[in-house]
C-alpha cells in the first residue's frame, strides 16, 4: 500500500488544531495514511451499524433475482478477498430493490446495494468500483471520524463561547453560529476530502483484486449522464463529478500498475 497523505489544506488545519486541543492520542493515522481523530471505539460503531444493517434487512425489500444477487456477491467477494491485511474477513452482502443508484458499505463488513445502480455501473469493473468506495470508506473509518469531528468541534466552540460571553442567551446563538460556520468550513470540506480519498483507496483495492480499473472514469461519466444535477461543490458534501472524474483519470497509471500486478498472479474476476 502506498501511504501518501492526502487532503487539502484547508481540512488539513483545523485538524491540527483539533488534535491540539483534544489530545494527539486521539488522532490516528489511517491505511491510506491521513491523519485523523478517532474518538468513538470502533466496538461501538460497529454495534451501531449492525443494528441499522438489521432493520435495513427488515424494511427494506431484499432483491429475489437470483442473476442479480449472485452478480453482485461475486464482485464484492472479489473485491472483499484481496483487501489488505488487517480488514474485516467477513462481509455480508444484500441487494436491495431500490431504484436509486446507490450503494454503502458500514463498519463490521456490511454492504448494501441498490438494484437502481446496476443500471448505471454496466459491467463488473464499473460495480466494483463502487464497492471498492464504499469499503475504502470502512476501512478508513471514516464515520468515526466524521463523528469524532463533530463532538470535538462541539466542545471547543461550546467552550470558547462559555469563555467569552457571559449571556446565556448570546452563547447559545452564538455556539449555533459556529457550528453552522464549521459545517461549511470544516465539516464539509472533511466530507469531501474522505469522498475522493476513497475513490483513490477504492481504486487501489479494485485493481489488487484485477478488474479494470479504467472503468471507474466511466462510472463517473455514465453516473453525471444520470443525475439530474448537483449543488455546487463548495455547499457539498462530495466533490463534483467533473473533480472525481480527473481525479481518477490521474490516479489511472498508478492504478495499472497495481491491476496489471494482480493479473499475473491470477486474480481474474470474471463476474457476469
Amino acid at each position: 500500500m502506498s501511504f501518501s497523505p492526502l487532503g487539502s489544506a484547508r481540512s488539513a488545519a483545523p485538524l491540527a488544531l483539533l488534535c491540539l486541543v483534544v489530545g494527539l492520542a486521539a488522532c490516528t493515522q489511517t491505511p491510506f495514511g491521513r491523519m485523523q481523530l478517532s474518538l468513538i471505539p470502533e466496538a461501538e460503531l460497529e454495534s451501531q451499524a449492525t443494528a441499522l444493517y438489521d432493520q435495513m434487512l427488515t424494511e427494506m425489500t431484499i432483491s429475489k433475482d437470483e442473476a442479480k444477487r449472485n452478480f453482485v456477491l461475486c464482485v464484492s467477494n472479489a473485491v472483499t478477498t484481496s483487501l489488505p491485511a488487517g480488514s474485516p474477513t467477513r462481509w455480508q452482502v444484500t441487494l436491495f430493490e431500490d431504484d436509486t443508484a446507490n450503494a454503502f458499505a458500514l463498519p463490521g463488513g456490511k454492504i448494501g446495494v441498490h438494484t437502481g445502480l446496476l443500471k448505471v455501473a454496466q459491467n463488473q469493473h464499473q460495480l466494483a468500483a463502487v464497492i471498492g468506495h464504499e469499503v475504502a470508506h470502512v476501512l478508513e473509518r471514516h464515520a468515526s471520524a466524521r463523528a469524532s469531528n463533530q463532538a470535538a468541534l462541539q466542545v471547543v466552540i461550546g467552550t470558547t463561547a462559555a469563555a467569552t460571553i457571559q449571556d446565556p442567551e448570546q452563547q447559545a446563538a452564538a455556539v449555533a453560529m459556529g457550528l453552522g460556520l464549521s459545517e461549511v468550513g470544516v465539516l464539509m470540506p472533511f466530507s469531501r476530502s474522505d469522498e475522493s480519498i476513497a475513490d483513490k483507496f477504492g481504486l487501489d483495492l479494485i485493481s489488487d483484486a484485477g478488474f479494470d480499473p479504467r472503468e471507474s472514469v466511466q462510472l463517473w461519466r455514465n453516473m453525471a449522464a444520470a443525475s439530474q444535477g448537483q449543488p455546487i461543490e463548495f455547499l457539498s458534501t462530495h466533490p463534483s463529478h467533473s473533480t472525481r472524474i480527473a481525479d481518477l483519470s490521474r490516479r489511472i497509471p498508478k492504478a495499472m500498475v497495481r491491476y496489471q500486478r494482480a493479473q499475473e498472479a491470477g486474480r481474474r474476476p470474471h463476474c457476469k
